[in-house]
Order: structure tokens, then sequence, then C-alpha cells
């Protein structure tokens, strides 16, 4: 079940020139699934990564780091290609999972005719299974086989996982008389809480983006779209987000941020990576209904992101919230004990919707439970907490906690 969130349509979902996506089944885990996801940059193109702030991060992750640290304006220092597997997430594995991790690299590197380091490996799924490296490197000939710029939407439904659908989505904008288009995907239905980026995404674009810009556009992009949600709480071990810019729609490179075109490319690219978040959202496991949490009226945008995080991750708030229970109150409690040392409840505002709840710190004069149980049965809510502290705000989304979120997860590995 998702939220209102429909699988792609293949045909809306734009090929990135410099970019090609290939998909073969390696029977990593099961045998007849998707499982193997290869993406090829045509040489000129810059790419950056997010990855996971989880101390325990898996073998792929440590590599990915390894290798786009290597990055430097040789042509044979650059990153060509990714390999992307599922059904086993390499992570908890030791030295082994980091062998492995390499070894992956090296396979798909011998084949294209590329070192190593010009390529990035990345895995999700079960954690402490050692990785099927021969069933790989035997489905790399089939990926390869396959690629072309059009599979955008085939690679989406290649990296899933517990997902439900496909996860893609396209913009275009026009820099310089120049058609310049955006194409992402992304994976995750649980263990959703990034602190960084996301589970899996990859996000490309013919743009000309000096390669200086990307590691900051990349940590940008995250912190307005995927550091902003969360599921259940659970970071991930394997989180990775990665910016490719291919430097092929023919414009003028940008340089800086600071012009309209720039400006007009940046929120493109925002919007990609929002709508690749709020998919992951509306398909998350279990998830019946998708929440806006915002905060307002705070010191600073940290305290109300702490505040909607409090929120978000409260089994009381998300269980009313899937009961279409007005039991309001245990928004108010999680807005106490969000950590906020010297805040005054007399000044605390909640909104659900355009129902005003309660008002400074109290229930609201003109409140009736019927107008918050109308709200609740909605698909999607705005929940809005004012704090009278300041003109700070942000926001946070997530989805409500359903009995189908304990049955996925408790047969995860079956």
């Amino acid at each position: 079940m998702t939220v209102n969130l429909q699988a792609p349509n293949p045909a809306n979902i734009l090929a990135v020139p410099g970019v090609r996506l290939g998909i073969a089944e390696a029977g990593v885990r099961k045998v007849g699934r998707k499982d193997l996801t290869v993406i090829l940059l045509d040489e000129g193109s810059a790419v950056a990564g997010v990855f996971t702030q989880n101390r325990y991060c898996a073998a792929p992750v440590q590599v990915c780091r390894e290798h786009l640290k290597q990055v430097t304006s040789a042509v044979d220092s650059q990153i060509r290609a990714l390999v992307i597997n599922t059904g086993n997430a390499n992570a908890g594995t030791g030295a082994k999972g980091l062998a492995d991790a390499r070894a992956t690299a090296d396979a798909l590197a011998g084949l294209l005719n590329i070192k190593p380091q010009q390529v990035l490996p990345f895995s999700t799924g079960v954690i402490m299974e050692n990785l099927p490296v021969d069933r790989i490197v035997a489905g790399m000939p089939a990926a390869l086989a396959d690629a072309q710029a059009a599979h955008w939407a085939k690679a989406a439904e290649g990296i899933m996982t517990t997902d439900t659908v496909p996860k893609a989505f396209s913009q275009q904008v026009v820099l310089s008389g120049q058609t310049v288009t955006i194409t992402g995907i992304s994976k995750g239905a649980g263990m959703i809480r990034p602190n960084m980026a996301t589970m899996l995404g990859f996000l490309a674009t013919d743009a000309a983006i000096a390669p200086e810009l990307l590691p900051a556009l990349a940590r940008e992009l995250a912190d307005g779209s995927f550091n902003r949600i969360t599921i259940d709480g659970d970071t991930s071990t394997n989180d990775s987000f990665v910016v490719v810019a291919t430097h092929q729609a023919g414009h003028a490179p940008v340089t800086r941020w600071d012009t309209p075109e720039a400006q007009a490319l940046k929120a493109a690219m925002l919007q990609v990576a929002r709508q690749l978040a709020h998919a992951i959202v509306r398909d998350g496991e279990g998830a019946t209904k998708f929440l806006t949490i915002q905060v307002d009226g705070g010191k600073a945008a940290d305290e109300c992101r702490q505040v909607a995080y409090a929120i978000a991750h409260s089994p009381l708030v998300k269980t009313a919230m899937y009961a279409s229970d007005p039991n309001l109150g245990r928004i108010l409690a999680a807005v106490g004990y969000a950590g906020i040392e010297d805040l005054d409840q007399g000044l605390i505002e909640l909104h659900l919707d355009d129902v005003h709840v309660a008002t400074k710190g109290g229930r609201h004069p003109a409140y009736r439970e019927e107008d918050g149980q109308r709200v609740m049965q909605q698909a999607e809510i705005t929940v809005r907490v004012g704090l009278g502290r300041g003109t700070a705000s942000d926001t946070v989304w997530t989805c409500d906690l359903s009995h189908d979120y304990v049955s996925i997860n408790a047969d995860y590995r079956s």
C-alpha cells in the first residue's frame, strides 16, 4: 500500500545525456528478481556523494568514500561507473566485506577497461551476510549488455527491496537557451531516518556544474530533502546519495550559484530530490498516511527540526494517526520532551491542517473532536506547531505506524 504514489510512467522519466543504465537478474538473494544495476557515465562527468552517518557503516560505503577521495582533474581518476546490488547489504561483514566490495569494483572495472577506483559499489538488503560476489560478477555482462539511456524507470525497479513501487522523477530547465535534464531514482521503505541523504538515491543532470561545487551541492540537496524524512527512526548502515553532472547540455559552466539561472537549476534539482524523498515516505512499510510536521516560531531551525523529529518518531503519535484517533495530547507531549530546556508551554500553538487544536499551551476553546477526527481520516495531514520563541521554522515528513510495518519487518528475511 502506498499513499498517493503510483509507479512512474517510463515515458515521463527522461534520459540524461551521458548516462546509461543496465539491469540484470543475478540471483543475489532470490532467483528471477532484478537485483543488479550498473550506471555508466561518459568521460568528463563529475560525481559527488553523501553517505550514512551510522558509524557501523557498510563496506561499500567505505569503498565509495575511498574512491571519491581519489578523484582529481585527471581523466583516468574520474568516476565512470556505479554498480548496485539488492538482497545483500554487505554490512557487518568485516574485512571480508571490504574485500568483497573492492572485488565487485575490480570486476566491473575490468569489463569496462577502467581503474577500480573509477567504480562506486553500492549494496542494500540483509545485514551480516557475506556478499555473493561470484553471482554479482556473473551478472555483470548481462547488465552491461542491457545498458541504455532510457532505462531509468527500469533501474528504479532494479534497486528496490521492500519498496512496493519504483521511484523515479524528472525535471527540465533552460540555461542559456539550452534545455537541461534532471532525473533521479531512489529506493527505501523502512530503516529510514537518514541524517545524511537517502537509503539509496541517484540523481543525474547533463548540466555543466563545476566539479568543485558538486560536494556542497549534494549536501545541500540532501539537507533539503532526504534529511527531512523519517519512517521508523532507524538510520541505515548503507545510506548513499550520489549526484552526477555529465556536462553535456552545452551551456556555459555553472561556477557560482548567485545567478538566476543557476538558482533555477538548483531549485529544479532540489524538487527532484524532494520528490524522491517524499516517495520513500509515501511507500513507507505499512504506511497509510503521509504526514507533514511543520514547526514554526523557533529560535533556530535546528530546534524546530528537533521538535518535528520528536513528533515524527513518537510511536504513540504515529499509531494514533494510523487509527485516525484525535488523541492529540500525544503531539503536545512530544513537543515537551523534544529537549528544549527553556520551552514555555504557555506559548505553544497546535494546528491539524486548518483545525486550531491548542492555543497558549491548552485546548483551543473552539476545538471540537469531530473536527480533529475529520482531518485525521485524510490520507495526507499537516501537523503545525508554533513554539512562540522566534521566527525560525523547519519541516519533516513521515508516515503513520501500522500493523503491516510489524509484519513486514518480522518477515524480512523469510
